[in-house]
């Protein structure tokens, strides 16, 4: 496959990010700011971002250059990220789609509980689905890639979370519409917010659980104010957000063909590829920290895992109804990601 090229030429991009992008700043034919939320220390702007720009400015021969603004250092929120490089406020964003409740309606079909497996392999599925599916819904931006995060974990301030009831009453961050839907019947207060505002709500008790990956616990230091955390069994985890990279249309279209094909040659499936197993490999690493800082550790049995799926089936269910009376095919879109999952799934096992 190559993605383990993507891999090996980003890797390279990192090395050389102190010494080449000076120089061919300097020669660039055309400059483009890159927005996004994240600190520059995080997972996605240190191994994914700034690797992706610097090859971007390696393979034109430096016609390219790409400024990146973490942290939106370009004002705005990050739910607005999506419409900025829309609007060319921006050239280029990266954000959560799930931020803009209603934008994507095809996606959501990836945020539904117990549907993802890796992250590498849910990412391809979903680039897929997105190049096959959404094309209305993403037509105002060219499509660099999206992608998905590992499957999500919960990390409790004060009770390790064991069954269900443990749930009841705690006011819990859920990561999007479907998942406050899927624990509604364990009587958790829903919470929403982006990932920049966590921090912050947890160590003032606004929230006493969060569900996240640990890639972004550790990023974002939460491991330091939760004590404990509850991973989930099983080939499928709990759930997943969908994220989108994404470019404003004229700021491609103003490139000549030759460095339209480099970044055609940096997008797509590949891309989405290397994205999840980026993920998936500082999962672990991420979780180590979490470990190193003492807290406790607790996997659901499987017959729990079973139970809480069993429970959440009603919001898929009411998905399903929502999409359809929305003139979608709901069960298509719903057996399409499943399948495009598996596809890739044995895709990523084989490799």
């Amino acid at each position: 496959m190559r993605i383990k090229t993507i891999t090996a030429a980003l890797a390279l991009s990192v090395a050389g990010l102190a010494t080449s992008s000076p120089s061919f700043a300097a020669d660039a034919e055309y400059t483009f700011k890159l927005h996004h939320m994240l600190p520059p220390m995080a997972m996605p702007h240190a191994e994914f971002l700034a690797p992706w720009a610097e090859k971007i400015e390696q393979e034109s021969g430096g016609r390219i250059d790409i400024e990146i603004f973490p942290a939106m250092q370009l004002g705005g929120k990050p739910p607005q990220l999506f419409d900025q490089a829309r609007k060319g406020i921006v050239d280029i964003s990266w954000t959560v789609g799930g931020y803009t409740p209603g934008r994507f309606p095809k996606a959501t079909a990836f945020e539904l509980p117990f549907i993802p497996a890796s992250a590498e392999a849910t990412s391809m599925a979903l680039q897929e689905y997105a190049e096959t599916e959404m094309g209305d819904e993403l037509s105002d931006v060219h499509l660099l890639a999206m992608h998905t995060h590992a499957p999500g974990s919960l990390h409790s301030r004060e009770k390790p979370i064991q069954t269900g009831a443990d749930l009841d009453g705690t006011n819990f961050r859920a990561p999007n519409k479907v998942m406050a839907e899927a624990f509604s019947p364990y009587g958790t207060n829903s919470v929403f917010m982006p990932v920049t505002q966590m921090a912050s709500a947890v160590s003032k008790g606004v929230l006493d659980i969060a569900v996240l990956p640990f890639e972004v616990v550790a990023s974002m230091k939460i491991h330091q104010l939760v004590d404990h955390h509850t991973e989930i069994p099983g080939d499928r985890g709990l759930y997943t957000q969908f994220f989108i990279f994404s470019m404003n249309k004229d700021s491609y279209e103003s490139l000549p063909p030759d460095l339209q094909k480099v970044i055609d040659d940096n997008s797509g499936i590949e891309l989405a590829g290397h994205i999840g197993s980026l993920f998936d490999k500082y999962e672990g690493i991420a979780r180590e920290e979490a470990v190193k800082e003492g807290n406790s550790f607790y996997e659901l049995s499987m017959e729990e895992r079973n139970s809480w799926e069993e429970t959440m089936q009603p919001a898929i269910q009411e998905w399903m109804e929502q999409m359809s009376d929305d003139g979608y095919d709901a069960e298509g879109l719903y057996r399409k990601a499943q399948t495009l999952i598996e596809k890739y799934t044995q895709q990523v096992n084989q490799s």
